[in-house]
Parts: C-alpha cells; sequence; structure tokens
C-alpha cells in the first residue's frame, strides 16, 4: 500500500498544486497539518483536502485560526492567521475545528501528529528522532518543523514529509513523501513550484513581503 505523506501547506495553493501533480500513483494520501497559515490561499487549501477527503490533523496555525487567536510575537506567522480568519467561510472554519490532534490509520499502522507525539507544538527535527517516539504503530508521522527527513529503526519509521508550502531546510521545492506501508521504504519527493507567483500573490494580499522572501531560499 503506497501513502503520498504531506504537510504544512500553509495556504500556498500554487505548491499545493504541483505536489498534487507529481504525486505518483498512491493508494490514498494523509496531511500532517497547518492546511492554512503565511500565504494567500487558505480557502483554496481547505476546500482541496476536503474535496479529496484527505485525513488532516490540526496543526498549531489551523488551532489558531480556529480560536481567533494570532501570533503577536511573529510578524509573519500573525498576518497568515489573520488573514485566513477573514477569508474562510463558516463552513470552512467548522471542518478547520473539527481536526484531531492526531490519527491512526490503516489498522494502527501509521500515526499522524503535528509536532510529537507527546506535545502538538514540541518542534521535533530530524536527528532528534529516535526509536522511543514509536508507539505500537510502524510508521510515526510529524510535521511542524518544514524539515524533510526520516530514520528507519528496527520497530518502524519515524518521519517528516517536509512542508508544502514553506519549506525550511534550505531547498526552496515543495517537499513531500511516499510512503510504501509493505516494504515499509519512505520516499522523500522534491518539486518545483512558481515561487515569484506565490510572492506577487502575498504582496498583493497586503502580506508581510518577509513571507514571501523566505520561499527564494526554502529557509
Amino acid at each position: 500500500m503506497l501513502v503520498g505523506v504531506i504537510s504544512d501547506i500553509h495556504a500556498n495553493r500554487i505548491a499545493l498544486r504541483e505536489v498534487l501533480d507529481d504525486m505518483p500513483d498512491v493508494d490514498t494520501l494523509v496531511c500532517a497539518g497547518d492546511v492554512v497559515g503565511y500565504n494567500p490561499w487558505p480557502s483554496d487549501c481547505v476546500e482541496a483536502m476536503r474535496d479529496r477527503e484527505i485525513p488532516t490533523i490540526m496543526g498549531n496555525h489551523d488551532r489558531s485560526v480556529v480560536n481567533g487567536v494570532g501570533y503577536p510575537g511573529n510578524r509573519m506567522a500573525d498576518a497568515g492567521v489573520r488573514h485566513a480568519i477573514d477569508k474562510l467561510d463558516e463552513e470552512q472554519l467548522d471542518w478547520l475545528g473539527s481536526l484531531p490532534e492526531e490519527r491512526t490509520c490503516f489498522d494502527g499502522r501509521m500515526k499522524i501528529v503535528h509536532g510529537h507525539p507527546d506535545d502538538p507544538n514540541r518542534y521535533t527535527y530530524p536527528g532528534l528522532f529516535s526509536e522511543d517516539m514509536l508507539d505500537d504503530e510502524d510508521v510515526l508521522v510529524m510535521g511542524h518543523t518544514h524539515v524533510q527527513g526520516h530514520e528507519t529503526y528496527d520497530e518502524g519509521i519515524v518521519m517528516n514529509p517536509g512542508s508544502v508550502g514553506q519549506p525550511r531546510d534550505s531547498d526552496p521545492r515543495a517537499a513531500y513523501a511516499v510512503v510504501d506501508l509493505d516494504d515499509l521504504t519512505v520516499e522523500e519527493r522534491r518539486v518545483e513550484y512558481d515561487i515569484e507567483a506565490v510572492i506577487e500573490a502575498i504582496v498583493d494580499a497586503g502580506l508581510p513581503k518577509d513571507t514571501g522572501k523566505r520561499l527564494r531560499k526554502g529557509r
């Protein structure tokens, strides 16, 4: 069984479209949270998840939008949350608010969290993964850091597919992964997208220019 794994779309419609177009023939998709935030198209990205009925969990930006609470200490994050609050309709907000903080899928073989299995807000970067993070699942999927990576242990796999909409691992290409649950392997994948078009839309939406500039370097 092949599972396409995405995370941290962050309202980047253009990057999401390229990822979905580049996705090989998988059996299903899952999303490790943060559908909204930062970029200009929260409604489009929520609808993409809903239309495809992609099992999705709630990320910290999703939660902030649902709760109507921004990030006063982070200008880019705060602006993205407030933009999403303004753009999402009631039905879309209800969908976002219905997302769980973790999911276990495929007869318990894959667990999906956003930050860490013990704390949805904890940043856990590749290099800090450990076998102890696994419970009964074969594959633990995390997002939140926007850094792609995975480790394979005797007990299973700990992985982060990277960020679709705002990579932070010095590779500006949109990131995702494909998991083979039969062989227990991970293929990390990247795809080019039109970053300059996103930057232009960020400016047009009145979002901070730095939100767009960082996309060029993937940082």
